[in-house]
């Protein structure tokens, strides 16, 4: 019997609809990483730069990788960094760089990271070498040499200096290996040049702090003729106590960091000099080895060394 051309035409469009032209989702496109960044103070503009810095390399690289940026308060606030880390895993983030606030008591919370499967990369402040051989964890370390950094700014220093003169150091956090490397480039510049270190005490990378013990300092020994800070915000701390006793241009003060505001003090002769080590491209240098370090997790784990260079009032100039 003839089928009539109006079922036909029906049965034809039932075999279309069920055929396997059917379109499909395309479920085999690569996922784009998510990295975490995590930082110390975000009030400090160092690490404000950092992540200004990281933002920027994110968004000209959308399509390689997705960017989460954290920070504390304040450098001593080693808890909420712990948190943080515990955070980034609990979101699942495939990478963490972290600029730790302590080179110890970070070291257990990356290695529940690691174990969790999330690659770790430690920039700025390195990590302590036997903490992470008790725990059992290898953490690659992107960033300078801060004792070759803080004894280079140092030797500046101590071109101005003679023996015997009396300096001071403001010291960052003791538990941090740039702070501990930083104080150790100063003292071996001091000693060189035959400087004697008066006082040296640790202001906790703050500058309030800074300014309250620069006071101090100047009060118990009238002859300092020099302030080394472990890092700029100390530094702006020693320029208003130095100002504060009257002693300005009297007292020569040098930092680490080159951040702006040290930039200005340098070229208004309230700061000799200080060291820069790049900070709006330390977080990219560790984002593109924890990408790498993602791409191929069998890669062998190394550490990066990154420029640091001696700002002064003649290289500002350039």
């Amino acid at each position: 019997m003839n089928k009539s051309p109006l079922l036909c035409l029906l049965l034809l469009a039932l075999i279309g609809c069920n055929g396997d032209s059917t379109a499909k989702p395309d479920t085999d496109a690569p996922k784009k990483p998510k990295v975490a960044l995590i930082m110390k103070s975000l009030a400090n503009e160092f690490f404000s730069t950092m992540a200004d810095g990281a933002e920027k390399y994110q968004a000209e690289h959308p399509e390689e990788f997705d960017l989460v940026v954290n920070g504390i308060k304040d450098e001593r606030d080693l808890s909420r960094q712990v948190a943080l880390v515990d955070e980034m895993i609990a979101a699942n983030v495939d990478a963490i760089v972290i600029a730790p606030a302590d080179s110890k008591a970070l070291v257990p919370a990356l290695r529940r990271a690691k174990k969790a499967g999330v690659i770790v990369v430690n920039i700025d402040n390195r990590l302590d070498a036997a903490i992470l051989e008790a725990e059992g964890v290898s953490i690659p370390f992107v960033g300078p040499d801060n004792k070759a950094g803080a004894k280079t700014t140092g030797s500046f220093l101590a071109q101005s200096l003679k023996p015997g003169d009396a300096v001071c150091i403001l010291e960052g956090v003791r538990t941090s290996f740039n702070g501990q490397q930083r104080f150790a480039g100063f003292e071996e510049a001091m000693n060189d040049a035959g400087a004697k270190i008066v006082d040296h005490q640790s202001a906790e990378w703050e500058m309030s702090k800074a300014n309250t013990i620069a006071a101090s300092m100047l009060s118990e020994h009238p002859e300092t003729k020099a302030i080394l800070a472990a890092n700029d915000s100390m530094a702006l701390g020693a320029v208003a106590a130095v100002k504060a006793a009257g002693r300005s241009g009297d007292v020569l003060i040098i930092g680490f960091d080159n951040i702006s505001a040290v930039q200005e003090a340098i070229r208004e002769g309230k700061i000799l000099a200080t060291a820069d080590q790049h900070g709006d491209q330390l977080a990219v240098f560790g984002i593109q080895n924890a990408l790498k370090l993602l791409e191929d997790p069998d890669a062998k784990i190394e550490d990066v060394e990154t420029p640091v260079d001696l700002i002064t009032k003649e290289s500002l100039a350039k």
